[in-house]
């Protein structure tokens, strides 16, 4: 893939109910900012429409209830960047002349806050069996099992074990006791290991493929720009040529804390976060994210803000 191979923005903007039966705005102008990260909270998506009709502005805020959107090129990568539930439409005007419908949405929202696990397991039981079942309430509220990597088990338990209680708390707790971690991508619930990956193929980011100005050392990892790219996945590898990124400079203060996540020797590291921004009749059409080396923690200044 090369940057000749990434041209003629693509994109797909579709508002529905649940069972799919929805309403197609892709060729209206339209801004998004797509915000996905390896988090236990949803993903979110803020899509503003503009100069839309009385009639359809009636009809999303009434009968709609998901959103999918997905973008790229016709020439080159092209998918899905968020698929979840509408939380909000609102209405505004940005000028004299242009309206717009903003539609604020969370991917597995409902899920998340109202999956209730209500079972019981039996002695011997272990971790890896309580997280199936907090995937079991993710289930009947649309989220389906995604990625999950082989050997998740854990120490077997002496006792039986009532579960009663929110599905997030016992994936939390399951999770962090078998060293991963849990997030919801596109209505799909995904674990990673802390020092581990999606198995896929890496994305290759160099000034032919994508890749916008110089990538950064910073305190929450590697920090980069690239052309709009659906294949950056949560938890998936990217490889990145080290002698593009900029190592960052420590604070002389005796008071600062100078922890920056290593340069990967290989240029291969795991996507932690990936903004996606876009605009069907402006400029902006990329892709920010924030990368680990594979086998790298998570640094201090991440972890307060609920990696890992």
């Amino acid at each position: 893939m090369n940057t000749t191979d990434q041209w003629i923005r693509k994109v797909s903007l579709v508002v529905s109910q649940a069972d799919g039966q929805g309403l197609d705005l892709s060729q209206l102008h339209f801004r998004f900012a797509v915000r996905r990260a390896d988090l236990q909270t949803p993903n979110t998506a803020e899509i503003r429409v503009f100069n839309v009709s009385q009639d359809t502005a009636n009809r999303i805020q009434k009968e709609f209830t998901r959103v999918i959107l997905q973008a790229g090129y016709e020439q080159g990568n092209y998918g899905v960047i968020f698929d979840g539930n509408v939380k909000q439409v609102r209405r505004g005007r940005e000028s004299a002349t242009d309206t717009y419908l903003e539609i604020l949405a969370a991917d597995g929202d409902e899920a998340y806050n109202f999956a209730v696990v209500n079972t019981t397991v039996a002695s011997g039981s272990t971790m890896a069996d309580r997280m199936v079942a907090a995937e079991k309430a993710f289930k009947d509220h649309g989220v389906t099992e995604g990625y999950k990597p082989d050997g998740l088990d854990g120490n077997r338990l002496p006792r039986g074990k009532v579960m009663y209680g929110m599905a997030r708390d016992f994936m939390r707790d399951a999770a962090n006791t078998l060293g991963a971690t849990w997030s919801i991508q596109d209505r799909k619930l995904v674990i990673v290991p802390l020092t581990g990956y999606r198995p896929s193929q890496a994305v290759v980011l160099t000034s032919k493929t994508g890749l916008i100005g110089m990538p950064e050392q910073i305190q929450d990892g590697i920090k980069a720009r690239a052309l709009l790219n659906p294949n950056l996945i949560i938890g998936g590898k990217v490889q990145i040529d080290n002698k593009s990124v900029q190592q960052a400079r420590i604070n002389m203060s005796y008071t600062a804390i100078n922890f920056f996540p290593q340069i990967a020797d290989d240029g291969f590291y795991r996507l932690l976060t990936v903004d996606h921004f876009g605009d069907t009749r402006g400029n902006d059409w990329y892709s920010d994210l924030i990368c680990l080396g594979l086998d790298d923690t998570v640094p201090p200044s991440m972890a307060v803000k609920g990696f890992g």
